[in-house]
């Protein structure tokens, strides 16, 4: 297989769960094209004595694994935090691949997943406009004729990207004051106002919390950038069962996998959908209350 087919490479940010961590691995594994994609395994270091036991626990059976066509492990000798591991991790393997998979250790996805990540990399990997394939979907009905749709808006949950997408990632968040100072532009980024977005970015900006999603996210809207979404999610969450260090109760992580479904029909054109304003109005609210979610803002935590 030359360069421009071979499968995209896969990474996996691994911290404290080795029972999800083996889920994550066990439902990779289902996908056939797992046995020709390399895997490389970021694990963090404990942040203190609490998380030792647990760290351990997931390095030995990361160096178990099999079935890929080849395994790298990156074990930290520090605690990076989740922000820093993902801008350092992506950054590198892009840089050696130019173009990768990602994936965190509180994610289960479809037989079809990687079928999907792949088609999708392939097929708009030299439209500039088109910055990030994502793996999950919000649980709403499309009614779409096909399989998978563009929206302006990024996902953390299962994804894909180019070394020329990435390259274009806002580590310090640069665009800031270009948002806040425009409300037209803050309203839209904020997706009409329906989530506190820009209130996340403003946290970032004073260091209260350390997110690489909300930059990512920042970089791609900037750029007026596009991600490709499939209309039913190939991507479920199981990291809201308290175990995560870095959740927060979305309304999103009601979305089951459908492994039936294949994407198989992508968009002609890389425009926004037509179903987007159908598709923000419709997003479930979040579980915990804006007043309860700005509260945690001001305290340091990684995302």
């Amino acid at each position: 297989m030359n360069k421009e087919t071979a499968f995209a490479p896969i990474i996996l940010f691994v911290y404290n769960r080795p029972e999800h961590t083996r889920r994550t691995v066990t439902s990779l594994l289902k996908n056939p094209e797992a046995e020709m994609s390399d895997l490389f395994v970021f694990s963090d270091a404990a942040k203190d004595k609490s998380a030792e036991e647990a760290v351990r626990q997931v390095r030995e059976y990361i160096r178990q694994i099999s079935g890929f066509k080849t395994l790298t492990i990156y074990e930290r000798d520090s605690n990076w935090g989740l922000a820093n591991s993902v801008i350092d991790g992506v950054s590198r393997i892009c840089n050696e691949f130019g173009k990768v998979v990602v994936l965190e250790d509180d994610l289960d996805v479809s037989p079809h997943f990687l079928a999907y990540m792949n088609a999708g990399l392939y097929k708009y990997e030299h439209d500039e406009q088109v910055m990030q394939i994502a793996g999950y979907m919000f649980p709403i009905d499309i009614q779409s004729n096909e399989d998978a749709l563009f929206l302006p808006l990024t996902s953390s949950w299962g994804w894909a990207t180019w070394q020329n997408s990435w390259e274009k990632f806002d580590k310090t968040a640069s665009s800031f004051n270009t948002i806040k100072n425009n409300p037209s532009l803050k309203k839209q980024f904020d997706l009409d106002g329906r989530y506190p977005y820009f209130k996340m970015l403003e946290a970032q900006k004073k260091a209260k919390v350390d997110s690489w999603a909300i930059r990512w996210y920042l970089s791609v809207f900037i750029k007026n950038g596009l991600v490709l979404y499939p209309r039913k999610s190939l991507v479920e969450n199981s990291g809201f069962d308290g175990s995560g260090v870095n959740c927060v109760a979305s309304g999103f992580d009601d979305t089951p996998i459908d492994e039936t479904f294949e994407v198989k029909t992508f968009p002609a054109n890389s425009v926004t959908s037509p179903f987007f304003d159908e598709l923000i109005k419709k997003l479930p609210k979040p579980k915990f209350s804006i007043k309860a979610f700005l509260s945690r803002l001001i305290k340091p935590f990684k995302v």
